[in-house]
């Protein structure tokens, strides 16, 4: 049931590919907020993928859904290009990339049996925290640093969680967690997107979020 759960959840990720993937914004509100949850599900998936080949070193799909998160993580920035540009798009990817680097070292620290590995991409994940929220709130005031840190601190602890799951193969509890990581991520998605229609309320004239 979680594996069908999961490919459901993939494939509504890929839904607005086209779109993003002409630089435009969205028309509504309510599209952006539908593109990004899209988005950021299709990242909880494709990380899934990673964490559960790098678990059975299914070495050719592992390669395979770590292409999958990138191609994800550069969608994911590019919805803001119409609203900051290039330069903060590129550097908003290279946060994510940071991210999921110490998501990736935490899963492999997790196989490893490697504690002091553990700590070391728990407190790179902190760091890259902080950096996102300071990137956020740079570019829009309506983005406090506390909240944005408060969102993605809670992202990490889901990613932890999920890792140690699957490492245990404790499934019941990871189908769990997986929900929990949804909620989270659409909450993400939200706040990003209330933000952007406050800061540029003339980029959305067709409707608020619902």
């Amino acid at each position: 049931m979680a594996v069908l759960v999961l490919a459901v959840v993939g494939l509504v990720g890929c839904a607005h590919e086209g779109r993003l993937g002409t630089g435009v914004s969205p028309l509504t509100v309510a599209d952006t907020k539908a593109v990004l949850r899209d988005l950021w599900s299709g990242h909880n998936f494709w990380i899934r993928n990673v964490v559960l080949d790098n678990t059975t070193n299914n070495r050719k799909a592992l390669d395979f859904a770590e292409k999958a998160v990138m191609a994800n993580a550069k969608q994911i920035a590019k919805v803001f290009t119409p609203f900051y540009g290039e330069a903060a798009t590129e550097q908003l990817y290279n946060l994510l990339i940071k991210q999921y680097g110490a998501i990736k070292a935490y899963s492999e620290a997790t196989v490893a049996g490697n504690k002091s590995r553990q700590d070391a991409a728990l407190a790179d994940y902190a760091s890259n925290t902080g950096e996102i929220a300071a990137f956020f709130n740079g570019v829009n005031r309506y983005l406090p640093k506390d909240t944005v840190r408060g969102l993605f601190a809670a992202h990490e602890a889901d990613h932890v969680e999920l890792i140690n799951e699957l490492h245990e193969e404790d499934y019941g509890h990871e189908a769990e967690t997986w929900q929990v990581m949804q909620q989270h991520v659409y909450a993400i998605a939200d706040t990003l997107t209330t933000a952007l229609e406050k800061q540029f309320p003339a980029k959305f004239p067709s409707g608020h979020v619902q």
